[in-house]
């Protein structure tokens, strides 16, 4: 489901400049469709803790590596989808709300390397699932990372700035989709 918000938000950012001069609104769109996939994440990442399973959030979190990184991906999903809610309505016009976004999507990338998942390895090939997860994990983050970065270039005056503005939609786009067809 996390995916489904990603590719809509690369789609609305695609289509924002066109869409825009008839609904005013879909400049929102993007930053909700990321707090979207963060509320998600927060909430149905983690089935063996309240409200689905009887662990505590608090217990979870703090004994277990696995809840606790999803829960800093939803964090990070929900400060960006915040801030760049609020740059849109023109209420954040600092400087560091412009480089929120490549700099929590290069770190939460780098995260992802090293997400670990919960798993029986005495389970039959229980080693090539795990590499299958992590290959799995690579490829977000490489374009997680893309679209990071591409960002960044689309917010700072240069000569490519149109084409890292069409890139970065794209590349979220691209791992919305490999979010889609994540398997375990």
């Amino acid at each position: 489901m996390a995916g489904f918000f990603v590719v809509f938000a690369g789609i609305f950012i695609l289509a924002e400049s066109k869409l825009a001069k008839r609904w005013p609104l879909v400049r929102f769109a993007w930053p909700m469709c990321f707090v979207a996939a963060g509320l998600f994440v927060l909430v149905f990442s983690d089935t063996e803790m309240w409200p689905f399973g009887s662990q505590t959030p608090w217990h979870a979190i703090t004994h277990e590596a696995e809840v606790l990184q999803h829960k800093i991906f939803s964090s990070i999903l929900l400060a960006v989808g915040y801030v760049q809610f609020q740059r849109a309505r023109g209420r954040c016009k600092a400087r560091w709300a412009t480089w929120l976004f490549p700099v929590a999507g290069v770190a939460g990338a780098i995260l992802l390397l090293f997400h670990v998942h919960n798993g029986d390895m005495h389970a039959p090939h229980a080693m090539e699932t795990m590499e299958h997860i992590q290959t799995q994990h690579r490829w977000f983050a490489a374009a997680g990372v893309g679209a990071a970065l591409a960002n960044g270039f689309a917010e700072t005056p240069q000569r490519w700035q149109k084409f890292f503005g069409k890139a970065w939609p794209t590349l979220l786009i691209v791992l919305g989709v490999l979010l889609m067809r994540y398997t375990e």
